[in-house]
């Protein structure tokens, strides 16, 4: 593995981590986009959990290839979901 491989891993995993306390923190600068987006309520815990998951498996696919492979999908289809919807709302 190169050391540019892991760096980088590890660093949208803490990216994620990142997210994910904030989504379920309900930061402000996060909360108010989202709702301004049209985005429910009853999603933003389901939102904050994708992001956590991808948190944890990213690291974790350094290890084990399936859970890396699975855990970098998830992330990018939640922000595809993001890209969709911002177009959805027209911002």
């Amino acid at each position: 593995m190169s050391t540019a491989y892991v760096v980088v891993t590890l660093l949208a995993g803490a990216i994620a981590g990142f997210s994910a306390g904030s989504a379920f923190l309900r930061a402000s600068w996060l909360v108010q986009p989202v709702a301004d987006h049209g985005i429910p309520r009853s999603w933003w815990p389901w939102l904050g959990t994708s992001k956590a998951a991808g948190a944890t498996g990213l690291p974790a696919g350094l290890f084990v290839t399936v859970i890396g492979v699975t855990a970098g999908i998830g992330p990018m289809l939640h922000f595809t979901g993001a890209v969709v919807t911002v177009i959805r709302a027209r911002w």
